[in-house]
């Protein structure tokens, strides 16, 4: 017995030498986990899936704490989300703003850098952002516009053109009017019409497909994203209108790429932007700004043109 008990005060001491060992290793003694907010839009599209992924794989690596959240395409939601992040103590906020010009989101935004939270915001702009906004991480959205109206020319004589825009997204404005001021000086394209839509395939399929049924003349559409070209192709396709719509978008979507692989009748072009990269940029930024390193307000990302002619040189089982 006395011998049993000598060994427990040996193995003993050294277990608990162990485990705070241990400790120290998987959590240093004195790190209190960083809090960070994130809320795009909706997570009902991959793209932000992914663009959050480098930040969650980040914020993981640091032993810190993300609370990710959806608004589903609500601002009230967003707005509820915020306030959320400010009682929770957040230090920095990501967001991709449902209405980039939203009175109530932007005030929400005011009250969250009053309290010292940092505001990063992706993929989009907000509205007069320069004192409330840390930084904006976005891709060139205006020049996406423009190589989708440049290659439209190249490859078409004229066109009858709809556009599927998202008025309440500055990002999406900025790539219309890319477009717009790209092909306004050449009389043989014309724009017919414009349809407001949400950036969902689920509300686009409608809104293409009652256009279509109306008789209207139209021969091309350009799409403020993937996901809005996507269901309006399967409304073109539901109206046997096949070979007689040419689609142009914006994304570098996995689904439009394989599209453009297979050379598609409809689909000739989208530009491709980086969810990977503006997350791994936006995390990167964040960490600067919690340790009061200088970013620059503003950073813009480039944009390529993808065609089935160099579609070999990209991924397309997933975002590049």
């Amino acid at each position: 017995m006395k011998k049993l008990y000598g060994i427990s005060k040996v193995i003993f001491p050294l277990l608990i030498i162990g485990l705070i060992i241990y400790l120290f290793y998987a959590q240093p003694f004195g790190h209190r986990p960083i809090k960070f907010g994130s809320t795009y839009m909706t997570m009902n599209n991959d793209f932000y899936q992914t663009l959050n992924e480098p930040i969650a794989n980040e914020i993981d690596d640091h032993n810190d704490i993300l609370y990710s959240r959806n608004p589903e395409l609500s601002v009230n939601n967003q707005v509820n989300e915020i306030n959320n992040f400010i009682k929770n103590e957040v230090k920095v906020i990501f967001i991709n703003p449902v209405d980039g010009t939203s009175t109530k989101l932007i005030r929400a935004l005011k009250k969250a850098h009053q309290a010292g939270i940092k505001i990063i915001v992706v993929d989009s702009q907000l509205e007069n952002s320069s004192n409330y906004v840390d930084c904006t991480i976005r891709s060139n959205n205006y020049q996406a516009g423009v190589l989708c109206a440049k290659e439209l020319m190249s490859k078409q004589k004229s066109a009858n053109i709809l556009i599927l825009q998202q008025p309440t997204a500055i990002s999406v404005v900025d790539r219309i009017k890319g477009f717009e001021n790209t092909i306004k000086n050449n009389k043989n394209f014309h724009i017919v019409d414009k349809i407001n839509t949400t950036g969902q395939s689920e509300n686009s399929y409608p809104k293409v497909q009652k256009y279509l049924k109306q008789g209207k003349n139209f021969d091309t559409i350009m799409s403020l994203n993937d996901k809005t070209a996507v269901g309006a192709l399967a409304a073109i396709n539901a109206n046997n209108k096949s070979s007689k719509i040419a689609i142009y978008s914006i994304d570098g979507s996995e689904n439009i790429k394989k599209m453009l692989s297979t050379q598609n009748a409809n689909v000739k072009a989208t530009v491709a932007q980086s969810p990977l990269q503006i997350g791994k940029v936006a995390i990167k930024v964040a960490y600067k700004l919690i340790n009061h390193q200088k970013v620059k307000k503003e950073i813009i990302l480039p944009v390529k043109l993808i065609t089935s002619k160099n579609i070999k040189n990209f991924n397309i089982t997933g975002w590049q």
